[in-house]
């Protein structure tokens, strides 16, 4: 089972298992990163209790048309090949120049090696390929959104 039939599947599952967090909630499934390596190990990371926090471009969510994270929002997080792997529900937001994630947030995120000059220089090259063929150019000032999350679903 994958793609939208493991998506649907997980969230039957949650909204059995928590229906006080599901109830009326709507949710997005997303996979981390830009690549296959990067988003199923980040996926493990999240399953493993390692990643409670994810960072993303505010020009990105405007170039988009998406809404940022809001505290309450389920998101479904899946591997490269959009296999459901559990739910996550957001607990936090905050957007803050690139040059004022603080150091407790990267350790956080838990990636590399969760300094804040790993997270920093993977960001900032994550970034840069996200912008490539756009006006948008990373920046000590530019907006990040720091999302914090629980992760509150895991199907057997």
């Amino acid at each position: 089972m994958s793609d939208s039939a493991s998506v649907e599947a997980m969230w039957e599952a949650f909204e059995a298992a928590r229906p006080e967090l599901a109830e009326g909630a709507a949710y997005s499934a997303w996979h981390f990163c830009d690549n296959k390596a990067d988003a199923d190990e980040l996926a493990e990371l999240v399953l493993a209790g390692v990643k409670r926090a994810t960072a993303g471009a505010l020009w990105s969510y405007e170039a988009e048309g998406e809404s940022i994270p809001q505290v309450g929002d389920c998101s479904i997080i899946t591997d490269w090949d959009g296999n459901a792997r559990c739910v996550i529900r957001t607990t936090e937001v905050e957007v803050v120049p690139f040059e004022a994630v603080s150091a407790e947030f990267a350790a956080i995120e838990g990636e590399g090696d969760g300094s804040l000059e790993y997270w920093q220089r993977a960001h900032r090259a994550a970034f840069e390929r996200e912008f490539e063929g756009t006006s948008y150019a990373v920046s000590a000032d530019m907006p990040v959104v720091c999302e914090r999350f629980d992760v509150v679903f895991i199907s057997e």
